[in-house]
């Protein structure tokens, strides 16, 4: 006897012949085995279901329902579908034979029956179904490793693409803030001269005009090509939107600064508010009216906030990729009002609020928009590396798979994400302090 038939093994005998089943229970226990006995199907299958035994020897003549209805409803229940029937029958009828076999059976014994002959075949089944269990087991416990090596892998991948990301990004934009400053800072300091400049001329002329108020032809022509008063008016505007300009451009340098710092190593403490606050500022040219889309207003409902341990950069890609995700969700909205001629009756808006638990020591932020919304199934599918709505070439799949990951792997946060169809989409990031 083999290893697998060494351990209690328990067979249903199902036979309306009381001899049948005390001579077959008699040679069932001397291999070691339990004989579960019943003497009709109804009575039969309660007990299959119950006691689950590892073969059913049924008898095809009983009364009541016979073994060919007994098999059917036995195979029709996710309880008894995979337990082994053997038909017991003093039927010789070949017909019956291939009914029995189509509707379940694994094997046929006639009688009278041979003893020996029987427990061969008791054998016979009982290590075929052992052997297809393990089988199975075995496949699921294959297919189980795959499955979780295929994570590992996609996991692995996302970390490769996510430290490719950052460390480019954060040489690129070292080099760019470095290009930028230089500049910058010339025309800063330039533009603080030329300010003295002009109103030094500017202080001239007026006491040119006091000393010498009748001045020649010449000079009154010149005035007028030029338009002296336009200049005297414009300069100083021209100077305030030079001006402008320099400290948008200080902005952007510092923005870019702030939202890509070479933090990969080691968490640092960081103000999360300065990080929303240059991803809008990068994304500012995206917010503002482009024509077919009327401007996204941004609504900033900041709670007070204690900075957090973090790598800032990273959580400032998650904030570029669900926030640049909510611009395009309202671009797609308006992409799909103008073609169904649909008017335009909200404002686009963008709601970023924050939180502070004391109890809990996390930080929330919460950022909703009013946009087009996401139906269920693509919702549970955000996450997944390479899932994509977007047209080719607009979209990786990988945005919201790597905000997870920094979320969830890198900061041992949440973020969740509920949505209806028609009305918006609202990312919740909770942060341990």
């Amino acid at each position: 006897m083999t290893d697998h038939l060494s351990q209690t093994m328990y067979i249903l005998l199902v036979d309306d012949n009381p001899n049948n089943l005390k001579v077959l229970s008699e040679a069932i226990q001397g291999c070691g085995w339990k004989a579960l006995m019943a003497t009709d199907g109804e009575s039969a299958i309660a007990q299959a279901e119950y006691a689950h035994p590892d073969l059913i020897l049924l008898d095809v003549m009983m009364p009541g329902i016979d073994g060919f209805e007994t098999c059917q409803r036995l195979k029709a229940n996710s309880i008894t579908e995979n337990i082994p029937i053997i038909f017991m029958t003093a039927l010789s009828d070949a017909t019956d034979k291939v009914k029995g076999l189509e509707i379940g059976a694994v094997d046929y014994i006639t009688k009278p029956f041979q003893q020996e002959e029987v427990i061969a075949r008791l054998k016979l089944h009982l290590k075929i179904s052992h052997l297809t269990k393990t089988l199975e087991q075995r496949v699921q416990e294959r297919t189980s490793e795959l499955s979780q090596s295929v994570q590992q892998l996609q996991q692995t991948q996302l970390q490769l693409i996510q430290s490719e990301k950052m460390s480019t990004l954060g040489q690129l934009v070292a080099g760019i803030g470095h290009e930028i400053n230089n500049p910058v800072g010339f025309l800063g300091g330039n533009r603080t001269h030329i300010e003295q400049y002009v109103q030094d001329l500017l202080r001239l002329i007026q006491l040119y005009e006091q000393k010498l108020p009748d001045p020649d032809a010449d000079i009154d022509e010149l005035i007028e090509e030029i338009d002296l008063e336009y200049i005297v008016e414009d300069l100083p505007k021209l100077l305030a939107s030079m001006d402008q300009g320099i400290t948008r451009l200080k902005d952007i340098s510092c923005s870019l600064r702030t939202f890509a710092r070479s933090d990969i190593s080691s968490k640092v403490e960081f103000q999360i508010h300065e990080g929303l606050d240059s991803t809008l500022m990068l994304l500012k040219h995206r917010l503002k009216d482009q024509g077919n889309r009327p401007k996204i207003e941004v609504v900033a409902e900041y709670s007070d906030l204690p900075p957090i341990s973090c790598y800032p950069g990273q959580l400032n890609q998650v904030f570029m990729n669900i926030i640049a995700n909510a611009i395009d969700a309202f671009d797609e909205l308006h992409q799909h009002r103008l073609e169904q001629n649909i008017a335009h009756d909200t404002t686009n808006t963008i709601t970023i609020t924050t939180s502070f638990e004391h109890e809990e020591q996390t930080v929330t932020v919460c950022i909703a928009d009013n946009a087009l919304g996401m139906p269920v199934e693509v919702k549970e599918r955000i996450f997944e590396p390479s899932f994509t709505t977007k047209p080719v070439g607009k979209g990786t799949g990988l945005g919201l798979a790597i905000s997870y990951q920094i979320i969830v792997d890198k900061h041992n946060g949440k973020i969740d994400c509920l949505s209806t169809p028609g009305k918006g989409t609202q990312f919740m990031i909770t942060l341990p302090i």
